[in-house]
């Protein structure tokens, strides 16, 4: 659907979730945020230009806002559709966004040894079924401005999620696209339940982005999995994904207080359990990429320490030592 004046929202199936591509469209041509999985753009994207009378040589380009398999998946799909895409991504990302098994290795599976902790074999078999990656045409490294004929759109740093998140700013339409740069308290399945923990990964580099998108005169945001946040609802989202990580820094500390002795990452992830979210404990696992991320800044900070127990992480509160 069409939100403001070429500014596209485009909904594609994702299991029980969807995944939210945005189309900004000008007489210059059309910048494509996300391509989703494969059948994002075979079976949604591209009816949609059609549909809508929208030239596919017009879309001159498309940004990843992230390395995920369900923002990059369809790339490929993509390029075959339509050749004369510029497919961008942050040079950060880069590397994960062409390549499926260092994704997989690198990304998913960067607690696999120190902290036991992987997706379960058909969740990589699926994530690799829907994939379709190839070479990124140029790396953005922020600050970019691409003039789409009619006005003209910023790329935005936005790290936290992964080191090379992008967000776009469309200040005639005061709105900001920001993928998953900000993930609120917990991400829904399409009916609005909620699927699994909000899974930012780095937590100075994350408050320092909603900071940021805070800060620009946008009354509109849009993510690529929630619904559309509009005036207040916009800057409530965004305050109470910066609440959710004050609260997961209590929660660790509160748990590890609790405990007397160290725990490895998901003992203590699963001794929280309601505390961090209301998910089912496959669900409730993944909580692992916050709470990781929110052990190591306290680790920074001395609140606390982390020992290697075999191959296993160990984190105790440093007064309790």
């Amino acid at each position: 659907m069409q939100i403001r004046p070429g500014l596209h929202r485009i909904e594609a199936p994702l299991g029980e979730r969807f995944v939210a591509l945005h189309l900004l469209v000008g007489p210059a041509g059309a910048l494509l945020i996300d391509t989703g999985i494969r059948e994002s753009v075979t079976e949604t994207l591209l009816p949609y230009l059609d549909e809508h009378g929208i030239d596919r040589s017009s879309l001159r380009w498309a940004l990843n806002t992230h390395c995920d398999f369900d923002h990059t998946g369809g790339n490929g799909a993509l390029k075959a559709a339509i050749p004369g895409v510029e497919l961008l991504a942050h040079a950060l990302d880069r590397s994960l966004t062409e390549d499926v098994q260092r994704l997989i290795d690198e990304r998913y599976g960067e607690f696999r040894g120190s902290d036991g902790f992987d997706d379960p074999a058909e969740t990589t078999e699926y994530l690799r079924s829907v994939s379709d990656l190839v070479p990124v045409d140029r790396v953005v490294h922020g600050g970019e401005q691409i003039d789409l004929g009619d006005r003209t759109v910023t790329v935005l740093h936005v790290p936290g999620h992964s080191p090379g998140h992008v967000a776009v700013h469309d200040p005639v339409n005061r709105a900001v696209v920001i993928g998953d740069s900000t993930l609120g308290t917990t991400v829904p399945t399409a009916d609005g339940r909620p699927a699994f923990p909000p899974t930012y990964r780095d937590v100075d580099p994350y408050l320092e982005s909603i900071a940021q998108l805070r800060a620009l005169d946008a009354d509109l945001v849009l993510t690529a999995h929630y619904p559309v946040y509009e005036g207040e609802r916009a800057g409530a989202f965004l305050d109470e994904s910066e609440a959710y990580t004050e609260l997961v820094d209590a929660v660790i500390t509160s748990r590890l207080a609790a405990a007397g002795a160290s725990l490895t990452t998901l003992e203590l992830v699963r001794a929280a359990g309601e505390e961090l979210g209301p998910w089912g404990a496959a669900a409730l696992d993944y909580a692992i990429f916050p709470v990781t991320g929110n052990l190591e800044r306290m680790e920074r900070r001395g609140l606390v320490g982390s020992e290697l127990d075999g191959t296993r992480r160990r984190w105790s509160l440093l007064s309790a030592r």
